[in-house]
């Protein structure tokens, strides 16, 4: 059994894997478990990363609806503020044709007023004309001269 190669052989074979255990065990496991740890550590991270990417996914779509809902409301404002100034400006314009209409109902009264007071002004004078001419016509000239004579004795009483 000493002589046989095959059992020298099998000797240092087991030799050589107890030295290997011996030797190598520890840092092979040592080598494992950094490796295992690593990929935890690695693994950890990623969730970690899931996470945070699920939550600023979330973080962004809650922002979009919020965006929505407030351009929505924006755009009610908008509509809202637009019947408002529509309906202002329409009362303006209903205010502002009816002082127009005033204006212009005025002015034809005055017009109308203007008129009148012309024709008036036309009459008299006609009138005037006429009196003229019939006084001249039917008074002699010794008439003529005493009514004269008596205005201008009555233009100082009527002064005072």
């Amino acid at each position: 059994m000493f002589s046989d190669p095959t059992f020298w052989v099998a000797v240092s074979f087991v030799l050589f894997l107890a030295l290997a255990y011996w030797k190598g065990w520890r840092p092979i496991v040592a080598g494992l478990d950094k490796r295992a740890e690593e990929i935890k550590r690695k693994l950890d991270e990623a969730q970690a990363l899931r996470e945070e990417a699920q939550a600023a996914k979330a973080d962004y779509q809650r922002r979009q609806r919020d965006a929505l809902q407030e351009a929505e409301a924006i755009l009610e404002h908008a509509k809202s503020e637009a019947v408002r100034m529509r309906e202002e400006a329409e009362a303006k314009l209903e205010q502002s044709l009816a002082r127009r209409e005033q204006v212009a109902m005025e002015k034809i009264q005055a017009a109308e007023a203007k008129a009148l007071q012309e024709v008036r002004a036309q009459m008299v004078d006609l009138a005037v004309a006429a009196t003229r001419r019939l006084i001249e016509d039917n008074m002699d000239a010794a008439t003529q001269k005493k009514l004269v004579a008596d205005a201008i004795e009555e233009i100082p009483t009527r002064l005072q």
